[in-house]
């Protein structure tokens, strides 16, 4: 198993929320030990010269070869967190986006690599039960503007 740590440098992400009956497609994000710590939207870096838009397509492209449509403008989302005490810094742009009714219809997790070969599992959760005790809702701050309206489940 990888052990990962934030990078020591502000990164800019792109982040989609992909929706189906309710429930929000996320990845697992896991503590050292394997156990499984919270969960975020799938998406990834934006590339020098990509504009979040484009890296957000290009993302979900790479991990689950399924095209996606940006629906609407982002919110832009500021997390500064810790991670096994060491602190991370991002800034992201969190859109819905169109996810094909056609792909990964089925209930059961979805298992994929990230570009660095690292595998990840993502799996359809309702935002309502997250971040109340069990399973944190990553970026900071996403969890409030569902609840706000500032995004809006599509």
């Amino acid at each position: 198993m990888q052990t990962w740590r934030p990078s020591q440098t502000i990164e800019v992400k792109a982040l989609g929320l992909a929706w189906r009956n309710g429930l929000l497609l996320a990845c697992e994000i896991q503590n050292d030990d394997g156990s499984l710590k919270g969960v975020r939207p799938l998406g990834g870096r934006l590339e020098f010269g990509e504009s979040w838009r484009d890296a957000l397509v290009r993302e979900f492209d790479e991990e689950l070869g399924v095209s996606v449509q940006v629906a609407g403008a982002p919110v832009i989302l500021e997390n500064i967190y810790t991670h096994h005490g060491v602190v991370g810094h991002e800034v992201a742009f969190v859109s819905n986006i169109t996810f094909p009714d056609e792909a990964y219809s089925h209930d059961g997790p979805i298992e994929f690599l990230e570009d660095n070969g690292a595998p990840c599992r993502a799996n359809w959760f309702d935002v309502n039960t997250l971040d109340c005790g069990g399973l944190e809702l990553y970026p900071t701050g996403l969890k409030t503007a569902l609840q706000e309206g500032t995004l809006k489940p599509a």
